[in-house]
């Protein structure tokens, strides 16, 4: 009983801990969150395949998942620290010491750390080792008095010498616990840098564009019920990146600088950047991590400014084949310079998605967009450097980690309705219907087939360009019993979409969606 009581005041000291360094971090811009620098390390230091698992089991939970798994790992920690520092003081203050070392290196060795950060780790350590110590000090008083009553009746703890220690044991614990949980989660909840961020989204207004894209086709959208819509919405897209928590990029002193392998050196400041005639696109983007049937894929109207035009002011020399994009939060990703260069890809800095300004999670204020290349090695969010090199010379964040260095997006479909494992009605017709895409090639045909026989042919909703998905339409009337069904589509290049299964890893899963449905 005393060892699990040990265990529970280790846990408030790790809570103490974590609400004492949010508190600090607060006042210092939120950078030096030991939370974020030890999940960011985490990440960092993941060995090959657990993104993709972690991607594949929680999917744009996985954040929300590792940040889980972390205080489970932390209380565990914790709570082991408690029962040592009962047994063999101070031997639980040297684990959290040890700890706290830990997360000090995690935090400021994170790109961009600055000389404080390590400071609310600090403040962190030390609150949480005061509390570890004067909570043991009157746990120790309430296990004398307790022993010291000596009375054999059940009443005799509640009822001796053991209660007011007991109540102050409590009391203070208790006390402490709130008090952290209070604290700490309104710190991490008002960072000072995320609150300036919001703010100023608030009071962007876009320009106009100097080129809009062209409407949307009512062709291209088929009156299908649960079928994947053509413009997916801000708060529906998928978000997939490295970023433990969001990072608060401030406009006013974002900039964005060009260097490297270039005749001359290009910065940009927001304001400059707005001022420049934006363009309109609308384009499909797609996760590398998406399995085939996944949902890591979406289509928005991006509005931004043609990265080639930066470039060529920069002056890329010859011998350059690759640009490093980097973020705010240390990120990098390596994409072809021929494919930003080219004059029929819309790569686009990127400042606004449908209409309004980017949101926080997926890169404001500034990020990039690249039709026809996976996100990893090209959709940098919170974009603040891009350095012309070679692919011999430099590697994105995810190339030393098992993943291609080049990231073009495969010809793939997806089956929408009927859902995998749903119901419908036999000798009815059902409606067969779903996406395809091929960004920056387009989609020429969709055939769907049933039980392994005959493809058919599915009529295709209107193209809105080649850089987006399109749906597609296949009405089926079902015999009764269990029925396998199966799309593949074809590229307007003439491409048949391949058959042959692969994970996501390195460079995309490929196969044939399927699904399995009833008819009754």
């Amino acid at each position: 009983m005393w060892k699990t009581r040990a265990a529970l005041v280790g846990i408030v000291a790790a809570v103490v801990f974590l609400a004492a360094a949010e508190f600090a971090a607060l006042f210092l811009g939120g950078a030096g969150s030991p939370l974020v620098g030890v999940g960011g390390a985490v990440i960092d230091l993941a060995p090959r395949g657990a993104k993709d698992v972690m991607v594949s089991l929680f999917g744009t939970g996985d954040k929300v998942a590792l940040i889980t798994l972390m205080i489970v790992l932390v209380a565990a920690i914790s709570a082991g620290a408690g029962v040592l520092e009962w047994w063999r003081p101070p031997a639980g203050a040297v684990v959290f010491a040890i700890g706290g070392v830990l997360s000090l290196l995690a935090v400021t060795t994170r790109s961009g750390s600055g000389t404080l950060d390590g400071a609310p780790t600090v403040v962190g350590v030390a609150a949480a080792i005061i509390v570890l110590r004067t909570l043991m000090v009157r746990l120790r008083r309430w296990e004398a008095s307790s022993s010291a009553a000596a009375v054999p009746s059940a009443r005799a703890e509640s009822d001796g010498p053991a209660r007011p220690e007991r109540r102050a044991f409590l009391v203070w614990g208790v006390a402490t616990a709130a008090a952290a949980v209070v604290v700490g989660g309104a710190s991490r909840l008002g960072t000072a840098t995320m609150q300036a961020a919001v703010a100023a989204r608030r009071a962007i207004r876009l320009p106009t564009p100097a080129t809009a894209a062209p409407a949307v086709p009512a062709g291209a959208s088929l009156d299908v019920s649960g079928i994947t819509p053509v413009i997916t919405p801000n708060d529906a897209f998928y978000r997939i990146d490295t970023a433990l928590t969001v990072p608060s990029v401030d406009p006013a002193t974002w900039k964005l600088r060009i260097h490297g392998a270039v005749e001359r050196e290009v910065e940009l400041t927001w304001d400059e950047l707005l001022s420049l005639p934006l363009q309109e696109h609308i384009a499909t983007m797609s996760c590398v991590s998406n399995e085939v049937g996944g949902d890591l894929i979406g289509t928005a109207k991006w509005l931004g400014y043609p990265i080639r035009e930066l470039l060529a002011k920069a002056g890329p020399h010859a011998s350059a084949d690759m640009v490093l994009s980097r973020s705010v939060d240390g990120f990098t990703a390596g994409m072809p310079l021929d494919v930003l260069q080219d004059t029929g890809t819309a790569a686009l800095l990127a400042v606004g998605m449908n209409g309004e300004p980017l949101p926080l999670e997926h890169g404001f204020p500034v990020r990039m967009v690249v039709p026809g290349l996976f996100g990893y090695v090209s959709a940098t969010k919170w974009v603040t450097d891009l350095e012309v090199t070679r692919f011999s010379e430099a590697q994105g964040y995810w190339t030393p980690r098992g993943w291609s260095e080049r990231g073009p997006v495969k010809l793939e479909s997806r089956i929408d309705v009927p859902r995998a494992g749903s119901t419908v009605q036999a000798g009815t017709t059902v409606a067969v219907a779903g996406v395809a895409w091929h960004p920056h090639t387009g989609v020429e045909a969709v055939q769907v087939r049933v039980d392994d026989g005959e493809w058919q042919d599915a009529t295709l909703a209107e193209s809105i360009s080649a850089d987006t998905w399109r749906q597609w339409l296949w009405r089926w009337t079902p015999t009764k019993g269990s029925h396998r069904l199966q799309v593949r589509a074809t590229g307007a290049d003439g491409q048949v979409q391949t058959s042959v299964e692969r994970t996501p890893a390195p460079n995309g899963a490929t196969g044939w969606h399927t699904v399995t449905v009833t008819a009754d």
